[in-house]
């Protein structure tokens, strides 16, 4: 962390033990990301209710490239937020969970689905429930009547159009997923 956390208590003194559990998490949170640049973390204490003090816990987290993480804990009147570990517990779990999300952004690990790739069928195996497709670049790949979604092997003649998902199998490349498409699809 490039300046110390800041922690401000308000309303109420703190044990040795809460500070010692926000430190904890503090150190916790530089484990999940070397690239925090600060954090504020503050701990206030209600007015006391029926049940007992609830406390209120902030925690503000700056990232470069990205917002800040921001919680702010207040649990109206939940029994297990009137203990303080507690309450700063939840709301470093809750920070953890934010940067993790904001450093899956930040390396662009936000799943992308891949186009499914194209072609024509080639061949078909005579006597059997299977055929190829040839693609663009010449491969051809091996698929079956089963991958050939909404029933639509029967449909199919040498050099129909169609999208698949290309994956390996036992005995190298094969199409799951075969989709029939129009002609005005694919140039």
């Amino acid at each position: 962390m490039q300046t110390p956390p800041e922690i401000a208590f308000h309303h109420f003194e703190p044990s040795d033990a809460v500070r010692a559990e926000i430190a904890r998490q503090v150190a916790r949170l530089e484990r999940f990301s070397a690239h925090i640049t600060s954090c504020h973390v503050a701990v206030s204490k209600a007015a006391r209710h029926q049940q007992g003090d609830l406390f209120h816990v902030a925690v503000r987290v700056a990232l470069p490239g990205h917002k800040d993480v921001v919680v702010d804990r207040q649990h109206g009147d939940e029994p297990e937020q009137e203990h303080a570990l507690v309450a700063v517990r939840d709301a470093f779990d809750a920070a953890i969970r934010q940067i993790e999300d904001a450093m899956r952004d930040l390396r662009d690990e936000v799943k992308q689905h891949a186009e499914p790739a194209h072609g024509r069928v080639a061949r078909f195996l005579a006597g059997e429930d299977c055929g190829f497709i040839e693609t663009p670049d010449g491969r051809e790949i091996y698929f079956h009547r089963n991958s050939v979604v909404e029933g639509d092997f029967d449909k199919l003649e040498i050099g129909s159009e169609v999208r698949f998902v290309e994956e390996i199998g036992d005995k190298g490349a094969q199409a799951s997923t075969v989709r029939v498409i129009g002609k005005h699809h694919i140039r």
